[in-house]
């Protein structure tokens, strides 16, 4: 298309806005009545935002309904806009910010001229600027600004941070930063501030549970854990390291002199217009302090028992424990595998004005209206054992315990849920048959631990195969042996190709990886009178094999291997996730 032939079309677009405004477009296409055109405009002329925002904000009309109506008026196409569709030499032919303060987006390049995707195809400053960086012919189309902004956030990664870094670089050259000053006003601007300001978001965004900071000998890494993994996020000069970690440690009320100890603490942080607890752990390293964050958002749907992914009877079994008025539930698994989570979805779902829960954690993870909870801290004597002590004479219906630590704590909580409460708490072992040898391991009477103990969860985390890039494949032969032992005949038919089984590729949306997401694999152990009776003969072999029996199908192995042949998630991640405990069941089968 010809030079003069893009003029004529943003001069169509221009002679459009200023004939049929965006609301009186939408009333005449039938998208909002006129009484809601003009509480919107009410709005727009009390608060000064865009009459597009309050529309979608106010849920009167979404911005794809919107996007098409505003095309069709002005004869442009419209993109529902993918990384995918997108060339990234391209798109670069706008830097980052350019592309955001026009909210213009080049998408590809035919013939010498580039399609240019707008989300205000009617701001002909904005065209004209964009064509004259460009300095070729446009091929305007309509994008939202949603996925405008998905989809620079995915492009650019951590181009901002690295800006970032350099600026804050720069400032020490130019100045020292004086960081006893920097939680006072004023100094929202400082390149320190805006730096983790921007990390911050660039977590969430990522879906990371987890941001390192590393000082290494000539450069400052930053790893973000996603789904289970850790990925580079960005580099920079390691002389920034200090400013970075002391920023932090006073923010989370931290000795910023103490340099040689591993410290704690937490903070909540203001990102993309949500509250995000984040946890703090330093540690001195050969090159300086390095820190791990773990980013905790308070998203109480993610907390809904029904939310967690359980086994249909296993939910059912759970939901049986939550209806009786006392005993123990434990949920074990390894660091990082979801158990306070499953927990507070317990919590949830118990939660109501007739019953008083205390909890005591370490740190507290999730903030949950009507419960009290209380932060251990070893250094004063505030201990599990001692904290829970002094919850019982509160008069509880539900205490949960972070973790089971030591003899005292063990002994407390069991006692508890034998004398009318109901006792929540995690673990460390393998899987769900280990755990009342764990407590017997760790001082606890077998009687006590029979008596109190109701139900186990073990758990782990798989991750998702990524379903914008899923593929079918066939099984090794290792993961065909997986299979067989995990679910016996009824793997057979996929085995045979019926129901195929499926993995990522990789592509732009995974990053590469094929996986996106991650879901938690559950087995449960019902303290019934046959497990109870074998753990009180005092023979472990004959316990062991009760406990598996009771198990059965509620396992580990068996629930990660349908999803496997539900195509959510490859046979080597279950493996990996579970791949011992699939092993040790083989070998009792053979």
């Amino acid at each position: 298309m010809k030079l003069d032939d893009r003029h004529e079309q943003a001069a169509v677009a221009a002679a459009a806005r200023q004939r049929l405004r965006l609301g009186d477009l939408l009333v005449a296409q039938n998208v909002i009545s006129p009484a809601q055109l003009q509480a919107a405009l009410a709005e727009q002329r009390r608060s000064g935002r865009r009459l597009g925002q309050i529309l979608i904000e106010d849920r009167i009309a979404d911005e794809p309904t919107i996007a098409r109506a505003l095309a069709h008026q002005l004869k442009l196409p419209y993109v529902d806009l993918t990384l995918e569709q997108v060339s990234p030499r391209v798109a670069r032919l706008l830097t980052e910010a350019q592309a955001r303060r026009f909210r213009a987006l080049p998408i590809d390049e035919a013939n010498g001229v580039v399609r240019v995707g707008m989300a205000d195809p009617t701001d002909l400053p904005a065209y004209d600027e964009v064509q004259r960086i460009l300095g070729r012919d446009l091929d305007l189309v309509v994008i939202t600004d949603t996925r405008l902004n998905e989809v620079l956030d995915r492009l650019h990664g951590g181009g901002e941070i690295s800006g970032l870094a350099r600026a804050l670089e720069q400032s020490i050259d130019d100045e020292p930063v004086d960081l006893a000053r920097l939680p006072s006003a004023g100094v929202e601007d400082a390149p320190v501030v805006k730096l983790l300001q921007t990390l911050f978001d660039d977590a969430l965004r990522a879906r990371a549970s987890d941001i390192h900071i590393e000082p290494q000998e000539k450069r400052l890494v930053i790893r973000f854990r996603v789904d289970g993994a850790l990925v580079l996020h960005t580099e920079a000069e390691s002389r920034i390291g200090p400013a970075v970690v002391q920023r932090l440690k006073l923010v989370a009320g931290l000795d910023i002199a103490e340099r040689r100890l591993p410290q704690d603490g937490r903070f909540v942080a203001r990102v993309r217009n949500t509250n995000v607890d984040m946890r703090i752990a330093t540690m001195p390293t050969q090159y300086g302090e390095a820190v791990a964050l773990r980013v905790l958002p308070h998203n109480a749907s993610a907390l809904a028992l029904d939310r967690l992914g359980l086994p249909a009877r296993a939910l059912e079994r759970l939901r049986e424990f939550i209806a009786e008025p006392h005993g123990m539930l434990i949920v074990t698994g390894p660091t990082g595998s979801g158990k306070t989570t499953t927990l507070y979805g317990v919590l949830a779902e118990l939660n109501s004005s007739e019953n008083k829960i205390i909890t005591v954690e370490d740190p507290v993870e999730y903030r949950l209206p009507g419960v009290a909870q209380v932060q251990v801290n070893e250094k004063i004597g505030l201990t599990f054992a001692a904290v829970l002590r002094a919850t019982l004479r509160h008069d509880p219906d539900v205490v949960l315990v972070g973790e089971m630590r030591d003899r005292d704590t063990v002994e407390t909580g069991l006692r508890a849920a034998m004398t009318g409460h109901m006792v929540l708490s995690t673990l460390h072992t393998n899987d769900a048959a280990s755990t009342p040898i764990r407590l017997a391991d760790m001082g606890a009477p077998n009687y006590l631990i029979a008596t109190s103990l109701k139900l186990v969860l073990a758990q782990r985390l798989v991750r998702l195969t990524c379903p914008h890039c899923a593929q079918p494949y066939a099984p090794s032969a290792q993961e065909a042996a997986f299979l067989r032992a995990a679910l016996g005949a009824s793997a057979e038919a996929a085995l045979a190709g019926a129901a195929p089984l499926r993995g990522g590729a990789g592509c732009a949306r995974c990053n590469q990886t094929g996986f996106a997401g991650r879901h938690a694999v559950y087995e449960m152990l019902s303290m019934t009178p046959a497990v109870v009776q074998a753990l009180l003969s005092g023979d472990t072999h004959a316990y062991l094999e009760a406990a598996r029996r009771e198990i059965g199908t509620l396992s580990l192995a068996h629930h990660a291997a349908e999803l496997v042949l539900a195509g959510r998630v490859s046979a080597r991640e279950a493996m990996r996730a579970v791949g011992r405990v699939v092993t040790a069941a083989a070998d009792r089968q053979t």
